[in-house]
């Protein structure tokens, strides 16, 4: 049986293509920081961004861009940042969440672990989630810049490579 290790360097660390989504009904593209701060840190990294959208809390529009990102030849990941709380105008989970053909619990698990250590018991408010829709990882994370910087790079960009690979897999 192989294991992580094993699998990380199978999975090398050659360039992953990320689309980022932004979910806001406030920021614009030019104050938009989480974009700012993922576009930098994954180009640090040699990966590449193919694609940005900033769109309304809005299900349609949810819906529209999973459709549009996860049909966009290349793109191995869509980052969504915004829209995991539990007020009623966050509706980004709800979607995403119905959307993803598998699961993976342990991301809100983990960041929701994380975010405690900092936030405390506040943490519990958040729907971060993550998963796979048509052949390509989708990460949705709160909206906070500290939240995007926790959940990038504690748990997605130290896995990232072994993540597309994975889904990647054909057996």
């Amino acid at each position: 049986m192989i294991g992580a290790q094993e699998h990380r360097e199978k999975a090398g660390r050659g360039p992953v293509t990320a689309a980022i989504v932004t979910v806001s009904d406030t920021r614009t593209p030019e104050t938009d920081q989480n974009r700012r701060y993922l576009e930098a840190r994954l180009g640090e990294l040699g990966h590449q961004v193919a694609a940005y959208r900033l769109i309304k809390d809005e299900p349609d529009q949810v819906e529209a861009v999973i459709d549009e990102l996860t049909a966009m030849p290349g793109v191995q990941i869509i980052l969504f940042n915004g829209g995991t709380g539990i007020s009623p105008r966050d509706t980004t989970y709800d979607v995403v969440s119905r959307r993803l053909e598998k699961t993976l619990p342990g991301f809100g698990e983990l960041f929701r672990m994380l975010s405690y250590a900092e936030v405390g018991a506040a943490a519990m408010f958040s729907r971060a989630t993550a998963g796979v829709c048509r052949g390509t990882l989708i990460v949705s994370m709160p909206g906070s810049p500290n939240a995007v910087q926790v959940a990038m790079e504690k748990l997605i960009l130290p896995e990232i490579n072994h993540l597309a690979w994975e889904i990647a897999r054909k057996g």
